[in-house]
C-alpha cells in the first residue's frame, strides 16, 4: 500500500467518539470523527488547488469523499477520493485512485475512445446519407462494446475478500444494468481501497466542493448521501448488505 494515500490526523481525536460500525452511506448522518476528517481534508484540498488551473468558486465543482480507517497498528487515519476525475486532467496523488486501471490491455479504453473520435470525424466530413447512417450505427455499436468491456474491468472487493465486476453486481440487483460511470463515485473507490489494503472502515462522508454551475441543488461543503442509482448495488455488495452498517 502506498502511504501517500493516507492522511494522518493533525487534530487530537483522543476524546472523539469512534463508531463501532460504519455509518450508513445512504443516510444523512455524519459521525463526528468523519466531520473532523473532512475539515482537515478540505484544508489539504484548498492548499493543493492553489496550484491547479481550475477555480472551484467560479467553475463547476465536484463531489469528494472521505473515509476514516483504522490501520493494523490501531491508529486512525483517513482517505480521500473524488467522484469521477478532477477537472482539466488535474492529478493529485493523495487521492485514492480509480478501481479501473487505464493501462489495462495496453490502454484499450484510450484506443477505443480515439477510434470513436475518428468515426465522428468521418461522419462530419461525409456528405453521403447512407455512409453517415452506416458510420453512426458503427459508432453506436463500438460505444456499446467499449462500455461493456469497461464495466467488465471495474472489479470490486467485498468484506469477505470476494470480487465481482460491475456488470455482475448490477445483474443481481433491481437495476439490472449499470448506468454510465458506475464505479467512479467516491464511496466505492474509498471502500475498495480500504478493503484491499486491510484498513478497517470506520466512518464515511461525501461532500460537494465548489460551484454548482449546472446542478443548483448542490451547495459548497454540504454533505450528501451516496447516490442510489450508481452506488447502492455496488456498496451493498461490498458491505454485504448490512454486515458493516446499520440500514436506514
Amino acid at each position: 500500500m502506498s502511504q501517500n494515500h493516507l492522511f494522518h490526523f493533525k487534530t487530537d481525536i483522543s476524546n472523539s467518539f469512534v463508531p463501532s460500525k460504519l455509518n450508513n452511506p445512504f443516510a444523512e448522518y455524519v459521525p463526528e470523527i468523519a466531520n473532523l476528517a473532512v475539515e482537515e481534508f478540505q484544508m489539504h484540498l484548498v492548499a493543493a488547488s492553489k496550484h491547479w488551473k481550475h477555480n472551484f468558486n467560479t467553475e463547476k465543482g465536484k463531489m469528494f469523499g472521505v473515509l476514516v480507517v483504522q490501520e493494523k497498528d490501531g491508529t486512525y487515519s483517513y482517505l480521500g477520493a473524488v467522484s469521477g476525475k478532477l477537472p482539466k486532467n488535474i492529478e493529485w496523488s493523495k487521492l485514492v485512485p480509480s478501481v479501473f486501471d487505464e493501462a489495462t490491455d495496453d490502454y484499450f479504453i484510450n484506443r477505443g475512445m480515439t477510434r470513436l473520435t475518428e468515426i465522428g470525424t468521418q461522419i462530419k466530413k461525409s456528405d453521403c446519407t447512407m455512409e453517415i447512417t452506416s458510420l453512426k450505427e458503427k459508432r453506436a455499436q463500438k460505444s456499446i462494446d467499449l462500455q461493456q468491456r469497461l464495466f467488465e474491468n471495474y472489479i470490486f472487493l467485498n468484506l469477505s475478500g470476494n470480487d465481482k465486476n460491475v456488470l455482475d453486481i448490477f445483474e443481481t440487483s433491481l437495476k439490472g444494468r449499470p448506468p454510465v460511470a458506475a464505479g467512479e463515485c467516491a464511496a466505492p473507490k474509498l471502500l475498495h481501497y480500504a478493503i484491499k489494503h486491510e484498513l478497517k472502515p470506520i466512518a464515511i462522508a461525501e461532500f460537494w466542493w465548489g460551484s454548482a454551475v449546472k446542478n443548483k441543488d448542490m451547495k459548497h461543503q454540504d454533505f450528501y448521501p451516496a447516490c442510489k442509482d450508481r452506488c447502492r448495488p455496488i456498496l451493498e455488495y461490498m458491505l454485504e448488505d448490512n454486515k458493516l452498517y446499520e440500514k436506514a
